[in-house]
């Protein structure tokens, strides 16, 4: 596969990299595109060095599948000319998420809707992802009815300069700042911007992204959005109810038997998910599995999952298989 990975010296395209080499996903020619400040440096792929190049250059070299992640308004400038001839593009942004003639990808869960004349991918939001991975299993099992949500999310999920900013913080330090207050040691309610609603992007793409990826309306979603100072990682409180009764031990074994999702949920040993131990690994994990005794049907978890690796880079990769997989997306003809 001829791949291009836009972005590549990014936070996320760093991390593409390393799950394309650890998955080993065939690429027989990398395609490194960045800003035009990184063109012509050098950056590293399996034992060897690639030329960055900008984005011109990436699509007259056709690739067979570019990864994108270089933010919403390079994609919707970008995307639909590497479309153009012939590329299929995978998008880590927000900006194709809910176009009606995209499709939002977590393979797991609907990747049957991909065919070969989608040649712009969306790829959800980090949060999103781990929040319908473990969802969705149940979701076919008892009919969900209303999802509250609270995130806690790390600052990665904001970028560089937000993992600075709270380096710096930590460091005693005074520097740039991503946020408008200090997140050391604080818990800011403010993920993305505001909306006219109140909500921000980030409580928003909760909502309407879940339905979208599990082909569904009739459930209804709410959700709070909140920073927290841990540098990788998010977490997710989740309560859920059902139009139909459950029991518990059949919901952790639906969970338990769900690829990609793993229970961690016994509390004599103080087991359950947590950023630090979510850190680097692919899967999402589901703890503090119990009823609500509150109100009928209804159901708390918490949901841990690496933000830039199932959350980002890893899903992504996973989209790029599941067409390899399917013959959804050309090889090159002169791959024997």
């Amino acid at each position: 596969m001829k791949v291009a990975v836009v972005g590549a010296t990014g936070m996320v395209g760093n991390v593409m990299l390393k799950v394309l080499a650890e998955r080993n996903f065939e690429v027989t020619e990398l395609i490194p595109v960045a800003s035009e400040r990184s063109i012509g440096k050098q950056i590293p792929y399996k034992g060897k060095n690639y030329t960055i190049v900008g984005m011109q250059d990436a699509i007259d070299a056709k690739p067979d599948v570019a990864l994108f992640s270089a933010g919403g308004d390079t994609s919707l400038k970008w995307a639909p000319k590497f479309a153009e001839v012939g590329t299929t593009v995978i998008d880590n942004s927000s900006a194709w998420r809910m176009d009606t003639t995209k499709k939002l990808v977590v393979p797991e869960i609907n990747g049957d809707v991909l065919t070969k004349e989608d040649k712009i991918i969306a790829n959800p939001n980090c949060s999103t992802i781990q929040l319908v991975m473990a969802l969705a299993p149940l979701h076919e099992r008892y009919t969900m009815k209303r999802v509250i949500v609270s995130t806690y999310q790390s600052v990665s999920g904001t970028g560089v300069k937000a993992v600075q900013q709270l380096a710096n913080e930590e460091a005693g330090i005074e520097g740039e700042m991503a946020y408008p207050h200090p997140i050391g040691r604080n818990a800011l309610p403010h993920c993305d911007v505001f909306l006219e609603n109140g909500y921000t992007k980030e409580e928003m793409k909760l909502v309407k992204e879940s339905k979208k990826i599990l082909r569904d309306d009739s459930f209804s979603v709410t959700a709070t959005a909140v920073r927290i100072p841990t540098a990788g990682g998010h977490s997710e409180s989740v309560n859920v109810e059902f139009e139909n009764d459950f029991n518990i031990n059949e919901i952790r074994k639906i969970l338990s038997e769900t690829p990609g999702v793993v229970v961690q949920d016994n509390l004599d040993t103080n087991t359950y998910p947590m950023p630090i131990t979510a850190h680097d690994k692919d899967d999402v994990f589901v703890g503090r599995i119990r009823r609500d005794e509150s109100q009928e049907n209804s159901l708390n978890l918490w949901i841990v999952s690496d933000n830039l690796r199932k959350g980002a880079a890893t899903n992504t990769v996973q989209i790029a298989e599941y067409l390899v997989e399917n013959n959804l997306v050309k090889l090159n003809e002169y791959i024997s």
